[in-house]
């Protein structure tokens, strides 16, 4: 148990530094940041989607029978969260200019958060079902951190504020929820545990398809595409290599 700790801290942990390089790099390379992260953002919804559907989602099946609900409550969960965040917390106090920006921290740095449950839930489960979210989750991390540097920026702040924002809400807060959530995944039954990890697969499916994804048919860059396609190609290769 103690080996899964440190491994499931240590991709957090990666999750967090590769989410720091992305704010580092659109901070001081932004015309190398903004020309590529689309790609970035492709591949890892691509990865993400069929990681969960090929091998996250099957295993949680296998642990809990109410599996299937608690898929979709993780899909609902994160649907509703943007929802009350669009609703109830941009149009209500806020400067409409920071709003821009601060909104969709808070939103990231939640969304981190989860990372860190969900390295805590799949390494419990298995060291092979961890790095595969890892795969898909780690490549997510680097165009979110530019993403919420670059709204943060936008909406008003400094390069300094908009840095320490960025870096604590979307990188920071990812081992964070590892630590705080690990002391309790590593206590429950099976059938929990296959709850929570179907939880957190309805999480990655609305990050791939309901952010990410968009994103790409936003942008109509020439080769986003086969950039989604490598991210296919390379979770299926991962998952029928075990």
């Amino acid at each position: 148990m103690e080996n899964t700790f440190w491994t499931a801290f240590g991709a957090s942990t990666l999750a967090a530094l590769v989410t720091a390089i992305g704010i580092y790099t659109i901070r001081y390379f932004e015309a190398w940041g903004k020309r590529y992260s689309i790609y970035f953002v492709c591949f890892a919804a691509g990865v993400l989607i069929s990681v969960s559907f090929l091998h996250i989602i099957p295993k949680a099946f296998e642990m809990s029978a109410n599996a299937p609900v608690y898929l979709l409550c993780g899909f609902l969960l994160l649907h509703l969260f943007n929802r009350f965040i669009t609703a109830f917390v941009c149009e209500r106090g806020l400067n409409p200019g920071y709003g821009i920006g601060l909104v969709p921290m808070i939103g990231i740095g939640f969304h981190s958060f989860i990372d860190g449950l969900v390295y805590s839930i799949t390494f419990t489960v298995s060291i092979f079902t961890g790095i595969l979210a890892t795969a898909g989750m780690v490549l997510h991390e680097f165009p979110e951190g530019i993403i919420t540097y670059l709204l943060l920026l936008r909406s008003g702040f400094s390069e300094k504020k908009a840095f320490i924002l960025a870096f604590f809400a979307a990188s920071i807060s990812t081992p964070f929820g590892m630590l705080v959530s690990y002391p309790f995944i590593s206590q429950i039954d099976r059938p929990l545990l296959g709850a929570f990890l179907s939880l957190s697969a309805g999480a990655l499916v609305y990050v791939g398809a309901t952010h990410l994804l968009p994103q790409a048919e936003k942008v109509q860059r020439k080769y986003t595409l086969c950039a989604l396609g490598a991210g296919i190609l390379v979770a299926v290769f991962i998952v029928l290599s075990k």
